[in-house]
């Protein structure tokens, strides 16, 4: 059986939301990396055309869909030899990662490691599931121990870090070693911005074979669609095959306009680069007024995050912030390792960002 569940940490960040709404100008809030951009004009429109949808969709998703999604990795990311029946949607990509543990059929006895400083829905996927969660930024930091289900996060939440080819590939080569599923959450694919972002699935990491690896997909950041809930998953046709099943019997479905909509995102590639310009100039804008605010940045090379610190307790850090109307996000939320970081989201508007890089360049020492 598993045991009480940790109350959703944003809540705690209340009296902190409360204390910066007081600012005059109003609340930055760069907390949560909800988009705030509008939806693509094509998609919006692919959408209402399908909008007359009486009957119920499949779990396993349009064909459209899937091959649109097989496009898509292999012309962004050369992930080649990938078949349609091995695409998954799912409703979000936070729905499957609760949920994955249990739709696996893991429980008590398995081990699901997560990384040490992580989303925490990975964590509360294994708890759900009554397994035994361990944090490793290493599967060498295993020892003997055998996992059921290793999870990696590229480019990461919080923290930005980006994980090279080499890295990857040897966590594929020891998972595969042992019989154990690696899954790579890859929602931030498309923001790589210090370096460059690679998948799980592709040649250089998995030699051509997705044998035994699942990567998870989003389409909320790339294409401002987390109100839709739009997600796949894609890798082996088993694991892919097994999930399917479960998810018939569950009633997992993505809503077919919905699916519509995610045909129409998959195969449009130029609001995707629009949309990175706009994140590249507000990180840009973040990044100078919070280093020129004696802020130090770590990792950061991707998503849509910057990791900061002062040096001091990540609450300290907030609360510093608040007073100046900014919101920001305590590390420990994401584990132990993010004590004394705070994350920064980049996804508030221009003039939000603009505000916020005011109000930091005040705390300057003047020249």
């Amino acid at each position: 059986m598993r045991g009480p569940l940790p109350d959703f940490p944003w809540d705690r960040l209340d009296p902190d939301k409360q204390r910066a709404a007081a600012h005059p100008d109003g609340i930055v809030d760069l907390s949560v990396g909800t988009p705030v951009d509008p939806t693509p004009e094509v998609v919006r429109e692919a959408l209402c055309a399908a909008a007359d949808a009486p009957g119920y969709p499949t779990t396993h998703g349009i064909p459209a869909l899937r091959e649109a999604a097989v496009g898509y990795l292999d012309r962004r990311f050369g992930i080649t030899g990938l078949e349609a029946a091995a695409v998954l949607p799912t409703i979000g990509s936070k729905e499957f990662v609760a949920w994955l543990p249990s739709t696996l059929g893991l429980g008590v006895g398995d081990v699901v490691v997560v990384p040490e400083t992580a989303y925490p829905t990975y964590a509360v996927g294994g708890q759900l599931a009554g397994c035994t969660v361990v944090p490793a930024d290493s599967t060498m930091a295993l020892g003997p121990e055998t996992p059921a289900l290793v999870w990696l996060n590229s480019p990461s939440n919080p923290t930005g870090r980006i994980l090279p080819v080499e890295h990857l590939a040897k966590v594929v080569a020891w998972a595969r070693e042992r019989g154990v599923t690696v899954v790579s959450d890859e929602c931030y694919l498309e923001f790589g911005w210090d370096a460059r972002p690679v998948s799980v699935l592709h040649p250089d990491v998995c030699g051509g074979s997705h044998q035994g690896l699942l990567a998870v997909q989003s389409l909320s950041k790339r294409s401002n669609l987390a109100g839709y809930r739009a997600g796949f998953v894609v890798g082996d046709p088993v694991l892919i095959d097994r999930l399917l099943g479960v998810r018939k019997h569950a009633g997992m479905m993505v809503p077919r306009p919905v699916q519509q909509a995610m045909v129409a995102a998959l195969d449009d590639d130029a609001h995707v680069d629009a949309q990175r310009e706009r994140y590249a100039a507000r990180r840009e804008v973040l990044r100078r007024a919070f280093e020129g605010a004696r802020f130090r940045i770590d990792h950061s090379e991707g998503s849509l995050y910057l990791w900061a610190t002062r040096d001091e307790p990540c609450w300290d850090t907030v609360r510093w912030c608040a007073d100046r109307g900014i919101l920001v996000t305590p590390g420990d939320f994401y584990g132990a390792a993010g004590v004394r970081h705070v994350r920064v989201a980049f996804t508030a508007t221009d003039e939000r960002v603009a505000a916020a890089a005011t109000r930091l360049e005040a705390t300057r020492d003047p020249a």
